[in-house]
């Protein structure tokens, strides 16, 4: 399969090609792949303005066109499964079977939002609650805020895209989107399966790459009512502080903790921790970066899951035996590494991997790590898993909150009573039970507390977040 040389960015609906400025390369062979317009701030300027005239016919569209859109969409993605998924190998570097199961994922997100784009109910409230109420009553509904403003990550070109997207289809919302500059061909793609579709009206979407400098607008025009922003949390919080009136949310990062109990189920576990912990080279916010484990299993644990480890393929990521491809860049990878190599200075042991060539890093697994180095207490994002133990369960509880983050966290334990006492003492958005911290589901609410973000994604929160409630008061004369 060959991707084009160039691809337009998509204003007010349509293909547009001012430049061919963005060179987008294979994160594996570090080539150059294709290259994509870059919008400048006048493009951003008109796409606004698009979006804005749009905001009315969007919202007077009726549920069943919306959902026919979105179902239009999943046919599409359908037909064009096996592109998506080796664009997102290329662009990415994401191992094939990653890109597969991402364009599942995707194709999911948008038959959900295909389904709540005709359950956007409102409720009957009685008012008669005093004598001064006495023949009044009350009803509410949800209408779409307005335009809105998407910014996506480069981890997940695909289906982070599409947590935005498809729910602001399925309200009737306009909106404007600048995908990551490293992999914008997913959301590009996206543009022309939309452009398709003749009921939207002009400016209903624009999908729009962009430098950083050059993107100032996404965040700080008035005329935009909404801002969703996944990525770092350097860059989102300053987002927030800059973003004005409009409503915020915000997708951040993870140190993800999972915590192993005395009664888990022991190969169970250790085949999900590997998952977790390496699946896309760990490049997930919810990636299992600390695993604590009782102190009675530990050693065994260790010693399996070590061995589990070095034995991951790491290579070319189209080659459908590889399970660790490169990571995002060269830099990145380099960043990691100075992070694993302080750690064992610090006193770290080195149990697998820690080797690194290019943008290539080695699965890598380590214990007895300093709690205040950098592979502690900051978000990896890439393939390192750090072992700890504990003694007591409420030891484990304290380790998992040991962390400015608090997206998910997973415990394998076969006892109600951790299980509760997880859900209410664990200070995260999500606690997954017998599975790793990064499982997601597409239509859960997903999001994070402390500085792991603010808000939920899942298809029906995103769609409650993009509306407002409009109530009506009728009195009976």
């Amino acid at each position: 399969m060959k991707l084009q040389e160039v691809y337009p960015l998509y204003l007010n609906n349509r293909a547009v090609q001012p430049n061919a400025d963005l060179a987008v390369t294979d994160k594996y062979t570090g080539e150059i792949a294709f290259r994509t317009a870059l919008a400048t701030p006048d493009v951003i300027d008109a796409a606004i303005a698009g979006a804005v005239r749009a905001a009315e016919p969007m919202a007077q569209l009726a549920s069943f066109e919306r959902q026919g859109v979105l179902d239009h969409c999943v046919r599409r993605f359908r037909e064009r499964f096996d592109e998506l998924a080796y664009a997102l190998c290329v662009e990415a570097g994401k191992p094939i079977k990653d890109a597969e199961g991402e364009v599942t994922r995707l194709i999911d997100t948008f038959r959900i939002a295909a389904e709540e784009a005709t359950r956007n109910y409102g409720e009957v409230q009685p008012l008669d609650i005093s004598e001064r109420a006495r023949g009044y009553m009350g009803m509410w509904r949800r209408v779409p805020i307005g335009p809105c403003s998407f910014i996506s990550p480069f981890n997940f070109p695909l289906n982070l895209a599409a947590h935005k997207i498809a729910p602001a289809i399925a309200v009737g919302c306009p909106f404007v989107m600048k995908p990551a500059s490293l992999t914008p061909l997913g959301a590009l793609i996206m543009g022309e399966v939309l452009a398709e579709c003749d009921v939207l009206p002009e400016g209903a979407f624009s999908i729009l790459p962009a430098s950083r400098d050059g993107a100032d607008l996404f965040t700080t025009d008035e005329r935009l009512k909404l801002l969703s922003f996944t990525g770092s949390p350097g860059v989102g919080w300053d987002l927030k502080a800059r973003a004005g009136k409009k409503k915020v949310v915000l997708e951040l990062g993870g140190n993800a903790a999972v915590v192993v109990d005395a009664d888990a189920d022991l190969d169970h576990a250790i085949e999900r921790i590997v998952f977790g912990g390496y699946y896309q080279s760990g490049q997930s916010c919810i990636h299992v970066q600390r695993v604590i484990v009782h102190d009675s299993l530990y050693d065994t644990f260790r010693d399996r899951l070590a061995e589990r480890v070095k034995a991951l393929k790491w290579g070319d990521p189209k080659d459908r035996e590889t399970f660790i491809g490169p990571m995002i860049s060269a830099k990145e990878a380099q960043r990691l590494k100075g992070w694993i190599d302080q750690a064992v200075a610090g006193g770290a042991r080195l149990l697998a991997g820690g080797e690194c060539d290019g943008a290539m890093l080695q699965a890598t697994l380590l214990e007895d790590v300093a709690r205040d180095s950098a592979v502690y207490r900051e978000e990896a994002f890439g393939p390192v898993v750090i072992l700890s133990r504990f003694a007591s369960w409420d030891e484990a509880v304290e380790e998992v909150n040991d962390s400015k983050f608090g997206l998910q966290a997973g415990v394998f334990t076969r006892d109600l009573h951790q299980v509760l006492d997880a859900w209410d003492r664990m200070e995260v958005g999500g606690i997954v039970i017998n599975d790793v911290s990064s499982y997601r589901v597409d239509n859960m609410p997903y999001g994070g507390v402390k500085d792991s973000g603010l808000g939920r994604e899942g298809v029906r929160f995103a769609m409650e977040d993009m509306t407002e409630i409009r109530n009506l008061v009728i009195r009976r004369i």
